[in-house]
């Protein structure tokens, strides 16, 4: 009988011994399958910074920036255990006491109301499992809070925890809250701070101070009742902190909708280029530093704002516009927008809106090229008279026409038929393989000469046109724009930096001789309205609606000084008989103007001038010709023989050259030319015979001489050499 107890005994405890293993085991293998490592990676903030490490706006599906929990004060810490788990330091992951006591509290309500929870079992329920409340999962919580045990430290559950939990209003994790309710980090928490943060996770709804005052008053002074009971505090302090009164308003995550067309293209950037999605951007915790000038950024943004900025409209659509400013020494976009009204994840103007870009892309269609080419140079003569171009015949804007222009002319007045005809002698293809190298692709079958005027059938984009004009203010280089400078992931590990290509487009000559005539646009060509006391270089742009009388469609300016390259776009994004322009592009070139004004006001003064790149020839003024009706001839005879003196009013410019021409029979001999002088002395003239004397002003930029002055008969006058 003895034997039979004992070996019963024996068999028990067996067993017990195998359940006890087989459970263990079955803890372990749930847990390790349960706990997929990855779903501990939370979601985190992304934070947009500029250059100078100054935040800009953060992204996030979950208002949530990680910390270390070396970078919670022990207080705070003290201030959760408290309350939340006090015996988190003894348990392995579950507290069988408390549990008991939840269980009986169970029974006795009759329901499974949540309770006894430690900090590691609500890491594995938030985190893991379901809000499902049954036995089951209360099951599946308890081993995998045993797993999570066996993994990880208690200071890095904690600091998991910590991390986690929701504060309310939108803010996940202490961090977060903390600049929430109190504008300053973790680290910089007092102890009441951090006993009311600890109060609010059971139910924010009830305990933020922002929704019922003296309900949270009382819950963070329970906290702090607590904390004294678990030894954290003296009976003295509790007192004197509860004294403390909460805050009444909190710190919002507020996103300034000037910076929105910004950072859509920042986000767009980041899928294209470096293959980094949108939601990854929202819950990665990247830093993604920026080419944003936010000073530049609020500034467009605010003229976007202003309705006097843009021309009346026709009809019931508000005009649109659109503008970009680029770093001309990085190629940075500096500022961007993209509507007047733009909201998040809407029609960005900046990339989006390709309009006919009319006489801005004379520049980079023709002019450039042609010079660069070895055609034409700035002062060559162009042709400027009505012309059919085998069945397309242009007009100049005003219908005026000189007959012949200079390109430095045709540019600063942005006449029309010399850029065609500019283009019919350099050949489309030519101009495509220059507007191909900065990006512009035309279509196949744009093969007309339309082109010159910015006729394209899919147009272009405000940002296109501003990096091809970076291109003359780059010494003839272009690179590709871009927003994003660099990309730090959460352990500030870089993933990602701009590595920009440029290409040489055009000579640096090539590109001065441009930036001299766009100089000549803006000061006293179709770009002069407005005020900008700087240096700016530019060229408008109008496109027409031809059905209408009057009526434009597309106003621009394209240009730069030193430091930036743009352009501005205004117009409707639907144009039809009732919404149209009747401006010109004045309206955008005062704009830019103004934009650039303000942008430098109470900063460094705008650079007055452009500085000439090394190993170029600068471009001199026109060389005007002039009108001569008084030339003078006088003859005289001294001892060394006759003399003819002939004498004109010159013109101010000591650069022009004049020719002098001896006529006889209709016939003109030339005798000499000089520069910039008002008289000519001819020796050996003879005295018995009269002679008759022509000079024209002659203009070597151009290799053309201009009308000729008034004949002048010589007549003697008996002198002496010494007088």
């Amino acid at each position: 009988m003895l034997k039979r107890k004992l070996l019963f005994a024996v068999t028990f405890f067996l067993a017990i011994l195998v359940v006890g293993f087989v459970g263990y085991l079955g803890i372990i293998l749930f847990g390790n399958y349960a706990i997929d490592e990855k779903d501990l990676v939370l979601n985190e903030s992304t934070t947009v910074v500029d250059q100078d490490g100054q935040e800009i706006t953060k992204l996030f599906l979950e208002n949530r920036e990680i910390i270390d929990i070396d970078d919670i004060p022990q207080h705070v810490q003290a201030a959760f255990i408290s309350i939340e788990d006090h015996r988190f330091f003894q348990h392995t992951g579950v507290d069988f006491r408390a549990i008991g006591r939840a269980l009986y509290r169970d029974i006795l309500s009759g329901s499974k109301a949540e309770g006894g929870s430690t900090i590691t079992q609500q890491v594995a329920k938030n985190t893991f499992l379901s809000n499902e409340k049954s036995w089951l999962r209360k099951t599946k919580e308890v081993l995998i809070s045993i797993n999570l045990e066996r993994r990880y430290s208690k200071d890095e559950i904690l600091e998991m925890y910590l991390n986690l939990i929701y504060f309310g209003h939108g803010a996940h994790g202490i961090e977060a809250a903390s600049k929430l309710y109190f504008d300053k980090s973790v680290s910089e928490l007092s102890v009441e701070d951090g006993a009311l943060l600890a109060s609010i996770p059971k139910a924010p709804s009830h305990y933020s101070p922002f929704i019922d005052y003296e309900r949270s008053k009382q819950r963070r002074d329970l906290v702090l009742s607590t904390m004294e009971r678990r030894d954290y505090l003296t009976a003295e302090d509790a007192v004197r902190l509860q004294g403390k009164t909460l805050p009444t308003e909190q710190t919002t995550i507020t996103e300034n909708p000037a910076y929105m067309s910004y950072v859509d293209l920042v986000l767009s950037e980041a899928v294209d280029k470096y293959q980094i999605s949108e939601k990854e951007i929202l819950k990665g915790g990247y830093e993604i530093v920026v080419a944003m000038d936010s000073n530049a950024q609020q500034t467009t943004y605010e003229h976007f704002q202003n309705d006097a900025t843009f021309p009346a409209s026709t009809g019931e659509e508000m005009v649109q516009g659109s503008i970009i400013l680029l770093n001309n020494e990085t190629g940075g976009v500096v500022s961007a927008q993209g509507g007047r009204d733009y909201v998040r994840k809407g029609f960005n103007r900046v990339d989006g809106a390709k309009r006919q870009p009319g006489s801005t892309f004379k520049p980079l269609a023709v002019f450039a090229p042609s010079i660069e080419e070895g055609l034409f140079e700035p002062y060559s003569l162009l042709l400027d008279e009505r012309h059919d171009f085998d069945g397309y015949s242009p007009r100049n804007y005003n219908n005026q026409y000189a007959g012949e222009i200079t390109m430095y002319d045709a540019v600063k007045e942005s006449a029309n038929i010399p850029a065609v005809w500019v283009l019919d002698e350099l050949g489309i293809d030519i101009s495509k393989e220059y507007l191909q190298k900065q990006n512009i692709i035309l279509a196949d079958e744009e093969e007309g000469l339309s082109v010159a005027l910015g006729g394209i059938e899919h147009g272009m984009s405000p940002m296109q046109i501003a990096a091809a004009y970076r291109t003359f203010a780059n010494e003839g280089k272009y690179s590709e724009p871009y927003f994003i400078e660099r990309i730090y992931d959460r352990n500030g590990e870089k993933v990602a930096q701009v590595n920009t290509e440029e290409i040489q487009v055009m000579s640096a000559q090539t590109a001065w001789y441009m930036t001299r005539m766009l100089e000549a646009v803006v000061e006293e060509g179709t770009g002069i309205s407005g005020e900008f006391h700087g240096a700016l270089a530019g060229k408008t742009g109008t496109t027409s609606i031809e059905s209408i009388e009057r009526a434009t469609r597309d106003l621009w300016f394209a240009g730069f000084t030193p430091e930036l390259s743009g352009a501005i776009w205004m117009g409707y994004d639907e144009h039809n008989s009732d919404h149209y322009l009747t401006a010109s592009s004045s309206v955008a070139t005062e704009a830019f103007k103004s934009v650039l004004t303000d942008l430098y006001m109470g900063e460094a003064e705008p650079m007055l001038t452009f500085e000439m790149p090394e190993g170029v020839n600068d471009l001199q003024d026109p060389i005007q010709l002039v009108e001569i009706n008084d030339l003078s001839a006088d003859i005289s005879f001294g001892f060394t023989g006759g003399h003819v003196q002939l004498e004109w009013t010159a013109s101010e410019d000591d650069r022009l050259h004049y020719r002098i021409y001896k006529k006889k029979d209709d016939v003109l001999t030339l005798i000499d030319e000089v520069v910039g002088e008002s008289e000519y002395s001819i020796r050996g003239a003879s005295l018995f015979s009269t002679s008759v004397y022509v000079v024209k002003p002659y203009n070597p930029q151009i290799d053309r001489e201009g009308d000729a002055s008034n004949l002048a008969e010589a007549k003697f006058r008996l002198f002496s050499d010494a007088s």
